[in-house]
């Protein structure tokens, strides 16, 4: 068989098309079996190793580079520099939202079997492709054909199931902790990607350059004052990633002991609750404090080997890190070396009480808890398409999943309105 290896451009907009594509590799779809997971990159350079790790779940598939700036840099690194074989690396660079409606666009995302999300300004993204049928596909990829996905610096803001839309500008943390209400604090929990262990996540980059800390805390508050979730952060500082499997082992890379490449994992307190900040309010400075103990953050170096890191099931186990408090007094952030929470049961409870499903990802059978007083005797669940299944659950809140596709889907209790969250379907 000839196998032609192509290096093709296509000036999409001046055909009026709002997206330009650039090709490296061969133009037959290569249909493989990717191994799902994400690639979290804090920013500048990228780190290679986590970028083999990315490419090596492609499966030797075909990668997609999606941007809204920038041109062809990822081409070649991606498909000759790494050691990885690839069918295809195609990046397509959009101009506006008009790109996401056109079916070759589409045809692209379905032939995919890993999707990187370049840096840029992330407001883009979120105007380019959110309530489009990119996001979905997307989404639809990740569920069912265990699409691994990943990006930097704006590429990682978007992949938490809550974010920093970036809608009004980037904010420093000495904004943020002061006026958690100002214009520039835009964190954002409508539905747009939906990643495995993320979908309660808001993510932060280029932590070290500048300090990133303070607001990254504000938006936790945020989304717990706005929208009733307590929220987990994960934060990257620049040349260092987070590479989550499909078990939600999230290992660390980067250039330590060589260089101080750090990682961040970030939860309101189990010890604590209500977990709540104290203040958190349009015109006066954050206040969360809890006596010191608002915050437990799991803290670990990048290795090139990615030995450290975090168990995202239960947000307690790690290896090689260390446990810290972060609080907020009158708009000022402290950190304190600190020993592990002690957090008696893996299921977290959420800022109106305990709702929650798990195993999320779940195979044949979940289990659904709620705050006392909630018997679960029905489980709804809504599919992507907005087909609504409705399943008995047992008496112990379990329900048999078997039936339903694999797929995301936004579960909830019939007569309990504000009870429910998003849960994926693998068998």
């Amino acid at each position: 068989m000839l196998c032609v290896v192509w290096l093709h451009i296509t000036a999409g907009w001046a055909a009026g098309q709002g997206y330009v594509s650039y090709f490296t590799g061969n133009p037959s779809d290569a249909v493989t079996t990717p191994l799902g997971g994400v690639c979290l990159m804090g920013g500048a350079s990228e780190d290679d190793q986590a970028m083999t790790w990315f490419l090596e779940r492609v499966d030797g598939g075909d990668v997609l580079v999606l941007r809204a700036s920038g041109s062809d840099g990822y081409n070649n690194y991606l498909f000759n520099e790494l050691g990885v074989d690839l069918n295809s690396v195609e990046t397509l660079v959009f101009s506006g939202q008009a790109a996401a409606y056109l079916p070759e666009v589409h045809e692209r995302i379905q032939r995919a079997e890993g999707i990187w999300f370049a840096g840029g300004d992330q407001w883009d993204y979120v105007q380019f492709w959110r309530d489009t049928p990119v996001a979905d596909l997307i989404n639809e990829g990740i569920a069912e054909r265990n699409v691994v996905v990943g990006g930097t610096s704006a590429g990682m803001a978007i992949l938490g199931g809550h974010y920093f839309s970036a809608a009004n500008g980037t904010v420093t943390s000495a904004t943020a902790l002061n006026a958690p209400y100002d214009g520039n604090v835009t964190v954002d929990s409508a539905a747009f990607l939906h990643v495995p262990y993320l979908e309660e996540v808001v993510t932060d980059t280029h932590y070290d350059s500048p300090d990133r800390k303070g607001r990254h805390v504000v938006f936790l508050a945020r989304t717990l004052t706005d929208y009733g979730a307590l929220a987990r952060g994960i934060a990257c500082d620049e040349y260092t990633a987070v590479c989550v499997d499909e078990t939600g082992w999230a290992r660390v890379f980067g250039e330590h002991p060589v260089y101080d490449d750090n990682a961040y994992f970030l939860a309101p307190n189990c010890e604590v609750s209500p977990a709540v900040p104290e203040a958190c309010a349009p015109g006066a400075p954050l206040e969360w404090n809890l006596a010191g103990q608002a915050v437990a953050v799991y803290h670990v170096k990048g290795t090139p080997d990615g030995a450290n890191g975090f168990d995202l099931n239960d947000w307690h186990s790690g290896i090689g890190g260390n446990w810290m408090r972060w609080w907020v007094e009158s708009g000022s952030l402290f950190e304190a070396e600190a020993d592990a929470p002690n957090c008696t049961s893996a299921v977290r409870p959420s800022a109106r009480g305990e709702s929650m499903a798990y195993p999320n990802p779940a195979s044949d059978r979940f289990k659904v808890v709620c705050e006392e007083g909630v018997q679960v005797r029905e489980v709804g669940l809504v599919d992507v398409r907005g087909a609504v299944h409705r399943l008995k659950a047992s008496a112990l809140g379990e329900v048999d999943a078997a039936g339903l596709a694999n797929g995301l889907y936004h579960w909830f209790l019939p007569g309990f309105p504000g009870l429910g969250g998003r849960l994926v379907i693998r068998h």
